[in-house]
């Protein structure tokens, strides 16, 4: 542990020491080298200690930098107070997460899915979603009770990716004359769901599912069913798998009424 006297202490991920350069481009020349290294930098802050932070990503997660007076050394960690409070954590939520939770938002509402409850509904909850997935089908059936009160709006994301049919029957889903209804029959069918893949995809519902699949990566989820949805405070979250029933009114919110 390094001690910033009198006020802070900071607990180093790792130090890394640079050579002086020239401070010619709009991030000094040693934060530049850790962009070169992956990061991203997405904004900078004011830092006690006569620090200087910058707000970083990296591999999806926020990091903070902290270039030392000097400008030849850059710290990565977490910067503590002489009470032990983080002060790092709230800067990356408004720098990182925050900015970061609007961008995925954006770019769930851009993807191709199917609506599964009323337009109007307070409370808007996406999942990726594959025809053959019985965890996916565990969570529709959970939801029932908010989408059929009109709390809820479900939003399939649908991808294909656990067994070979399964592009072929997302395809089938998106391609029907009613994609909400095909849905709906094909879950509440569970096992017993007739639902056929589609024998041949269309170019464009063949880029729809590749490009929902690289979302999904894109937002760190590897099986289905991933769910996202905007807690109390508008901070994107996220649920991997059916979640567990004490865990289901944090997610989808009140329920007004039962049907």
């Amino acid at each position: 542990m390094n001690h910033v006297r009198p006020v802070s202490l900071f607990i180093s991920a790792t130090a890394l020491l640079l050579a002086p350069l020239a401070w010619a481009q709009a991030l000094p020349p040693a934060i530049q080298t850790i962009e070169s290294r992956g990061a991203e930098v997405v904004g900078s802050f004011d830092a006690p200690g006569g620090l200087r932070g910058y707000a970083a990503r990296y591999n999806g997660q926020g990091i903070a930098l902290y270039l030392t007076p000097d400008g030849d050394h850059v710290l990565i960690g977490s910067l503590l107070d002489a009470n032990g409070e983080d002060l790092t954590k709230a800067t990356l939520e408004k720098l990182v997460y925050e900015p970061q939770g609007k961008e995925m938002w954006q770019r769930l509402e851009g993807s191709t899915w199917i609506q599964d409850g009323v337009a109007d509904a307070p409370r808007t909850i996406y999942m990726f979603s594959d025809p053959n997935c019985p965890f996916c089908n565990m969570f529709w059936k959970q939801a029932r009770p908010w989408v059929e009160a009109g709390d809820v709006q479900l939003r399939h994301v649908m991808v294909g990716m656990l067994r070979p049919d399964s592009a072929g029957k997302s395809a089938a889903l998106l391609a029907a004359n009613n994609p909400e209804a095909a849905l709906n029959e094909h879950e509440a069918a569970g096992k017993a769901s007739k639902l056929k893949p589609s024998k041949a995809i269309s170019t464009k519902l063949a880029e729809q599912l590749e490009a929902n699949l690289t979302l999904m990566s894109q937002m760190g989820a590897s099986a289905t069913p991933a769910i996202y949805y905007l807690d109390d405070e508008g901070r994107l979250q996220q649920q991997q798998g059916a979640p567990r029933p004490e865990t289901l009114d944090e997610i989808m919110g009140p329920l007004s009424a039962k049907p």
